[in-house]
């Protein structure tokens, strides 16, 4: 299910405001989401489109960690030609993957900040209700979406915290190509090939893993409106 921006209800002044918010810094978030309630966009609102938005690092960053693997299989299996060539080939790959791996951070960061938020605000809510009923359902209803959110956010770190791993093992290959390029250097990663698809395939499971519960978040919210 694909969500409208919630930037596009924004004037330009409000919009310089969300730039500001997204870089990180934590003391200007409770000005964005107070601005951007203003504007009739709920924390809510924000945390399934910052879900949303985490689940497309991370499924470019599978992709990105694919391609990763192809090209580390391909250059094992050289057959001469262009040294040079090959390590540049895996230079690139690992530098396209460590950006990958720094927008997920970022984005699953993003989610943990706007939920806390929600969920301290609905918690604090509760204790205004003056109907029994209508605390009791929506106190029924935060447990239910916290429980949900606790599903999502522990695959996310999950995978996230696999991914150090994987890039450390790769940065090694890379810099043992820069300071011994040859052909031998090169034969010699055949033996590691094994070992390195092992931790690439068991890192893309768990983000496939998070990329659905991300979209069973997403539903959840959606049906719960």
């Amino acid at each position: 299910m694909m969500f409208a921006d919630p930037t596009t209800r924004l004037s330009c002044a409000a919009r310089g405001l969300a730039l500001l918010a997204l870089t990180g810094l934590a003391g200007c978030q409770t000005m964005y989401y107070g601005a951007m309630e203003k504007f009739g966009v709920e924390k809510r609102d924000i945390l399934v489109k910052r879900v949303d938005k985490a689940r497309e690092a991370q499924q470019e960053a599978k992709e990105q960690f694919a391609s990763a693997l192809d090209k580390f299989i391909a250059v094992t299996g050289y057959k001469g030609g262009d040294l040079e060539a090959q390590y540049n080939t895996l230079k690139s790959e690992y530098d396209d993957s460590v950006a990958r791996a720094e927008a997920v951070h970022s984005r699953i960061d993003a989610v943990k900040d706007v939920a806390d938020s929600l969920f301290t605000e609905w918690n604090e809510e509760l204790g205004k209700y003056t109907d029994p009923g209508l605390k009791r359902a929506s106190a029924q209803q935060m447990k239910a979406t916290q429980a949900s959110y606790k599903k999502l956010i522990t695959a996310m770190d999950t995978a996230e915290k696999k991914i150090p791993p994987v890039l450390n093992a790769f940065q090694d290959r890379v810099l043992f190509l820069k300071h011994n390029l040859n052909a031998s250097a090169i034969a010699s990663l055949k033996d590691q090939k094994m070992s390195v698809e092992k931790d690439i395939s068991a890192l893309i499971g768990d983000m496939n893993k998070s990329i659905a519960e991300a979209d069973k978040f997403i539903d959840s919210m959606s049906k719960s409106e």
